[in-house]
């Protein structure tokens, strides 16, 4: 067993003396949302009709807060951002009011502002990054390749940075999201080495209390998309057929089709291109998406598993059977902290089934 040990620091001050209030912390990540924090306190009315911590200053919004965490000589920054929301909550009962403090990360500041603006003559990198290092951040940008001549077509920003930059990341089969003080628009990693193996009914290894799985037959299609092109009047074709992403298995959504089935066929429409390179790209990501047949849904006793883990990365699971046994990429890490302990509620996916064969499925303590 490991010792849980949990740091919260607000305007980069340890609120040491709040601990005996705490009643629960959450933390969020979510390779579709900023991260999110929860903080639960209980109130307490004194004699003078004062209710503790209420009127602490600390608790306000907008204070800068950071959440470490982690298992014995682990210590992980689990998130670093801004107060969001304060929800005091006041029942009959005085032992059962609570103060909620809700948060989220640093890109909420991107999200504040909707704005209107012509992107002339720049790759969706290009963008990325120049609109991330205005905001503070140190971008680590994935180069998009496909330049957007204005003589053609002209990227437009009708709503805020971040709900811009998500659009552009996910055209292009990116992540973007905000960790500390470094933004990220690039694709995710599914060739680094997993985290340690997660075992379900595995005797004395078990490390996951709970998890459940669903294979989606009627998410993967083929994808197509149709243009004229503006200058010479042609017709202009861009598809996806196979995925470009890593194959997380032996089995993929194509290989469980029925002798003489066709794959499942979408046509992207309403939506304009520059050319063929852009068109492929589109037709390819949303391919991608589809490809994500297998997902699930699990929670870990942390002390079980002696790791935090962590979201946009890869980890194998083993003790449910061939069939589904083998390498997922994490989507979503919800880090609870209570008197009870510290658990992860999980959700994994995976674009095939069966094991390729390279999975290591051994226990690593490290």
């Amino acid at each position: 067993m490991e010792n849980e040990h949990l740091t919260v620091e607000i305007e980069g001050a340890e609120i040491s003396d709040l601990y005996p209030r705490l009643i629960a912390l959450e933390v969020e990540h979510d390779t579709e949302l900023a991260a999110m924090l929860r903080l639960r306190f209980s109130l307490l009315l004194d004699q003078r009709g004062t209710w503790s911590i209420l009127d602490d200053e600390r608790l306000r919004i907008w204070k800068q807060v950071s959440i470490r965490a982690g298992l014995s000589e682990a210590d992980e920054v689990l998130m670093t951002g801004y107060i969001t929301h304060v929800r005091p909550h006041f029942d009959p009962d005085p032992a059962r009011c609570v103060l909620e403090v809700w948060g989220m990360d640093a890109s909420v500041m991107m999200d504040r502002e909707e704005k209107l603006k012509d992107w002339p003559n720049k790759k969706d990198s290009d963008i990325a990054s120049e609109i991330l290092t205005t905001h503070g951040l140190t971008p680590e940008v994935e180069d998009t390749g496909v330049i957007h001549d204005e003589a053609l077509s002209t990227i437009i920003q009708r709503e805020t940075d971040m709900r811009f930059l998500k659009r552009l990341a996910l055209r292009n089969g990116f992540e973007c999201y905000v960790q500390n003080d470094t933004a990220f628009f690039k694709k995710p990693r599914l060739d680094d080495p997993p985290q340690p193996v997660l075992s379900v009914h595995f005797g004395g290894e078990t490390t996951v209390s709970r998890l459940s799985l669903a294979v989606n037959g009627l998410s993967p299609a083929n994808v197509a998309m149709f243009q004229i092109d503006r200058s010479s009047k042609e017709v202009l074709e861009g598809e996806a057929t196979a995925s470009e992403l890593t194959t997380l298995g032996a089995d993929d959504a194509a290989s469980h089709l029925a002798p003489g089935m066709n794959p499942a066929q979408v046509f992207v429409n309403r939506t304009a291109a520059t050319g063929t390179p852009e068109m492929t790209t589109l037709c390819r990501e949303l391919y991608h998406q589809g490809a994500w047949f297998v997902e699930g849904e699990g929670e870990i006793e942390a002390n079980q598993y002696g790791h935090v883990l962590k979201s946009r990365q890869t980890v194998t699971i083993r003790g449910v059977g061939e069939t589904y046994s083998g390498v997922y990429f994490v989507s979503h890490v919800t880090h609870v902290f209570t008197d009870d302990g510290y658990r992860q509620i999980f959700k994994v996916k995976r674009n095939a089934l069966r094991p390729s064969g390279a999975e290591t499925f051994e226990r690593l303590n490290a």
